[in-house]
């Protein structure tokens, strides 16, 4: 439980938070961060993003999603039928991405709420076939740290990511529902924020519950190619519904996973091509399909564990700039503190990869002497040591949104 609450707070309640707050300011985040930071730290940090939410992390793994729970159980594991796939893939993404229609956003509307009731479906009758909860202790990482690592596991929905890109989409349509007042605008803000959560919360504990009374065989759980989530969800499709059960969960998801790689191929190119305009919309959708092809081939695992660094330096500092636009909205804060605690975010998050990934004792050493270092969160500490400088540092300056000019 402990892990599930971890994910779930990183993986939902930070990602409604940042939208919600986003909203607040008629610039989104961009206009925050240049405010309280730089423009420089804005664009730098919002390339990384666009990268992690396009061609290095999220568009790879939807086609690798979609193979996975959709065509693997059919072809067994294989670079031959994954390299297909997802060649065929990309070459309709590709198409639709450079031939913009409405038709692809008017199915995603339909497919994702039959999608979700299908799950929350294969949820309830999972739970009532599968009664016995598994008594396994916890393996690995989770042993040391469930709520830690659990945390760390959230990053992988890059949904906090996204959320800096969704709320100027957010605000564009709450401004055409002209709200009579900012009162009204905040309150309708965080009743959505509060639906979202409890819903998508549901979703996932549901999905963590049935994962925890499916019994997965223990050569499952050392195989390191298989993805459990993937896993758990196709064969409690065949075993609950057959056949056609699996065969239409593996539609859904393709389809579903597709529409978003169309829809992120297209908001990540917009991006590149506004802001470094050295190649056209086109060029990009082409350069994103074809890195978004190479790391799909990895597989599912593989595409986890090679982003995981670029996620594990952009979380931290996004939290912490969530973090400095709620507490600026209510006191003034210190420019230079604020910078001071993206940097430790920053910082304490770059000697965390060292230590992972580069396996360098100095490194380690570090994150194993700050508190929850083990947990993968070295970095909060420090991050609320520069916070709370920021209320004393002087040359404050204020958080207040524009709200009222732009009703």
């Amino acid at each position: 439980m402990p892990a599930v609450l971890g994910f779930l707070l990183s993986g939902i309640g930070m990602p409604v938070i940042a939208v919600i707050m986003g909203t607040f300011n008629p610039g989104g985040f961009r206009a925050e961060m240049n405010h309280k930071i730089s423009p420089l730290f804005s664009l730098v940090i919002l390339t990384l993003m666009y990268l992690a939410i396009g061609p290095l992390m999220a568009i790879p793994r939807t086609a690798a999603t979609s193979f996975s729970i959709g065509i693997l159980p059919i072809t067994g594991d294989g670079m031959l039928p994954l390299a297909i796939f997802t060649t065929l893939y990309f070459i309709c993404a590709w198409w639709l991405s450079i031939t913009p229609s409405k038709l692809l956003d008017r199915v995603g509307k339909v497919l994702t709420p039959i999608f979700a009731i299908m799950i929350v479906l294969l949820i309830i009758v999972g739970m009532v076939a599968y009664t016995t909860p598994s008594t396994a202790a916890p393996m690995g990482k989770y042993a040391a740290s469930a709520f830690g690592n659990g945390f760390v596991e959230g990053y992988n929905t890059v949904d906090t990511l996204a959320s800096f890109a969704f709320c100027i989409i957010a605000l564009g349509a709450m401004k055409r529902i002209h709200f009579a007042s900012e009162k009204e605008h905040v309150a309708s803000v965080w009743m959505a924020g509060a639906a979202v959560a409890v819903l998508m919360g549901g979703l996932y504990l549901g999905l963590a519950l049935l994962g925890n009374h499916f019994p997965i065989p223990q050569s499952v759980y050392e195989d390191a190619s298989v993805n459990l989530g993937a896993y758990v969800l196709s064969q409690t499709s065949f075993q609950i519904f057959g056949t056609v059960g699996m065969a239409f969960l593996a539609v859904m998801v393709t389809l579903t996973c597709f529409t978003t790689t169309v829809g992120l191929i297209a908001a990540v190119s917009t991006f590149f091509a506004e802001e470094f305009p050295v190649l056209s919309y086109k060029k990009y959708v082409t350069l994103i399909c074809l890195v978004s092809l190479v790391l799909a081939n990895l597989g599912l695992n593989q595409i986890i564990q090679v982003t995981l660094p670029l996620l594990l330096f952009v979380y931290p500092i996004a939290i912490s700039v969530v973090m400095l636009t709620i507490i600026n909205k209510f006191v003034g804060l210190s420019k230079l503190g604020m910078r001071c605690t993206v940097t430790a975010a920053g910082l304490v998050s770059a000697i965390d990869i060292a230590a992972q990934f580069f396996h360098l004792d100095g490194a380690a050493a570090l994150i194993q002497g700050l508190p929850l270092g083990d947990s993968g969160l070295g970095w909060l500490v420090p991050v609320l040591i520069c916070l709370v400088l920021s209320l004393v540092l002087p040359g404050k300056i204020s958080g207040e949104s524009a709200l009222d000019e732009s009703l």
